[in-house]
């Protein structure tokens, strides 16, 4: 009875006991959603719903957000109480400094196409279409707590912009996630994208972003994700050569082949070229120069056409962080506040134009 006892008293857990994980959460992906992260599309569908009902939806989505109309050279609706949807130029305009730090864009990566300089040279770039951006809401530093901490010296001086691109029908949108854009005034987003901005940079929720918040010969850098391959080999993963096809070789073709793992070693070493997942990971293109502008389309011509993603991805522009190629002197600072009233297209003065006149021709004068 004695004995019993004892050995249930020796199961009792007295103190907790810390929870150990097995090595397969290395690989695992984690999630954490961030705070304005919401389940953004309901799962009821439309396939029940009369015509009758559908035409009484869309007349109260135009009753909440009015038609849209064209500011900046992008579709903003305009809201019944225009009083709530505060205009950037009415606020109080601070000064750039070259340590301030402004809010990127949100583009879609529409295709290449190359240019030719002055001085016969060509050169290849990327075309990068800025897709109806509108800020969305700011976040100031004290009250901008990151679940995941971003790689960035001295977090606690940035605040947080979050930028919107792509308006959509609210009516398959659920209703927390149409409440992020309540106070902005604007038709709910498809995509949303936070960029972290200084204070002085702050725009006023509602405001649009067009191609004009850069200029021509200006340096930005572009973040994408690249192409998903999938699960590949060495040859393409990595351009390994392989094995001959013929002369004695047996199906080591395409293998890696020996990857020096013996002796003291006896493990396979981390950074070891090998075969895996290729692909869909996020990159970054710096120091790429702006040639040309359309303002009309809000087309943005930058160099290189190695820009991470595939063709009608989306990537995010913003100025670039190489010390050698920031901004000389003020860019359009928080943002281009009125609509601009130049060409619609600009070019750098290195490139040449080919819708200007080169060669013109003059009647002879008759005596």
């Amino acid at each position: 009875m004695l004995h019993s006892l004892i050995r249930d008293f020796l199961k009792l857990r007295l103190c907790t006991t810390l929870q150990v994980r097995e090595k397969g959460h290395l690989s695992r992906p984690h999630l954490r959603n961030p705070s304005w992260f919401l389940r953004k599309e309901r799962k009821m569908r439309d396939n029940l719903v009369t015509a009758e009902n559908k035409s009484f939806v869309q007349e109260i989505v135009h009753d909440v957000y009015g038609q849209s109309s064209v500011i900046k050279g992008v579709q903003s609706p305009n809201q019944i109480c225009q009083t709530q949807l505060v205009k950037t130029g009415d606020s109080e305009v601070q000064l750039w400094t070259p340590n301030t730090r402004r809010t990127g864009v949100i583009a879609r990566k529409i295709g290449q196409y190359p240019l030719w300089l002055k001085n016969g040279e060509k050169i290849r770039t990327t075309l990068l279409q800025v897709v109806e951006n509108h800020a969305i809401k700011y976040t100031p530093p004290e009250e901008y707590k990151p679940a995941h901490r971003p790689k960035v010296a001295e977090l606690n001086k940035y605040g947080c912009l979050l930028v919107g691109a792509e308006s959509c029908d609210p009516s398959i949108l659920t209703k927390e996630y149409c409440n992020l854009f309540k106070n902005s005034g604007v038709t709910p987003k498809r995509h949303l994208v936070r960029f972290l901005i200084s204070p002085s940079a702050a725009i006023t929720p509602g405001t649009p972003l067009n191609a004009n918040h850069f200029r021509v010969g200006d340096y930005v850098d572009v973040r994408g994700k690249t192409v998903d391959h999938g699960f590949q080999g060495v040859v393409k993963r990595h351009g390994f050569k392989g094995m001959p096809a013929s002369h004695g070789v047996t199906k080591t073709h395409r293998r890696p082949g020996n990857i020096g793992g013996g002796g003291e070693k006896g493990r396979v070493w981390p950074g070891t070229k090998l075969p895996g997942h290729m692909g869909n990971r996020w990159r970054k293109a710096k120091g790429l120069r702006i040639w040309r502008i359309n303002n009309k389309y809000n087309v943005l011509w930058v160099q290189g056409s190695a820009i991470p993603g595939s063709t009608n991805g989306l990537v995010y522009i913003y100025d670039s962080i190489l010390p050698l190629r920031r901004h000389k002197t003020a860019p359009p600072f928080p943002t281009v506040l009125n609509d601009p009233e130049e060409c619609e297209d600009v070019w750098f003065e290195e490139v040449h134009n080919f819708k200007s006149e080169t060669i013109t021709f003059k009647p002879e004068e008759q005596n």
